[in-house]
């Protein structure tokens, strides 16, 4: 089955994962502050506006750090709005309602997620959000949830036993959903995030 994009949050962890039949010549770089999705060296050239992005970011927040993960360009003011002190279920609601679900031939959603609070598995706080044509939808997480940009484009219970960034991002990239690209991985663990890249 091929549900597009898709990201993996439980509380403490999550994982995000690029699958493509259009676009499949892409990677996620670590830029830092950022993993960012970009196309290859060997891509071909193209003007579409959704090919790259930043696609997790861990901030500093009033309340310590948050990680910010998701399919676009809105993972960044999700990530600035969490800087200034938005409660995360509004960093999300927020910035998905502005950008809205991409305007593509697909009328694409755009998800996102957030992390914060205690280590991995041991309660931390996690939302997840998707925009659709005929939806905006923003939850808690108390338990390992899927969303994905088509098929599953409503938050769903998913059974995810990864413990590490690199744990997460493996899981993510291997399940066996069709059209895998890359995925990344986040976890919250001894009070710091951990990130993870699989480019396969």
């Amino acid at each position: 089955m091929y549900i597009g994009r898709f990201l993996l949050v439980g509380p403490g962890i999550g994982a995000y994962r690029v699958s493509s039949r259009s676009f499949p010549n892409r990677r996620i770089d670590d830029r830092g502050e950022a993993l960012t999705v970009g196309p290859t060296e060997d891509a071909p050239e193209t003007d579409n506006p959704y090919v790259g992005y930043n696609c997790l970011r861990v901030v500093e927040t009033p309340d310590g750090e948050t990680a910010a993960f998701g399919n676009g360009s809105h993972v960044d003011p999700i990530a600035e709005k969490l800087e200034r002190g938005y409660p995360a279920r509004d960093a999300l609601a927020a910035s998905l309602l502005a950008l809205d679900y991409e305007k593509d031939d697909y009328d694409t959603p755009r998800i996102a997620a957030t992390i914060s609070g205690s280590s991995a598995g041991n309660g931390g706080e996690a939302y997840v959000g998707i925009v659709r044509r005929d939806a905006l939808l923003v939850e808690a997480v108390s338990e390992p949830t899927l969303v994905a940009t088509y098929e599953h484009d409503r938050p769903q219970a998913f059974e995810f036993d990864a413990e590490s960034a690199k744990a997460a991002a493996r899981e993510a990239y291997d399940l066996a959903f069709e059209h895998a690209v890359c995925a990344a991985g986040v976890a919250r663990v001894g009070g710091e995030f951990e990130t993870a890249i699989v480019n396969d």
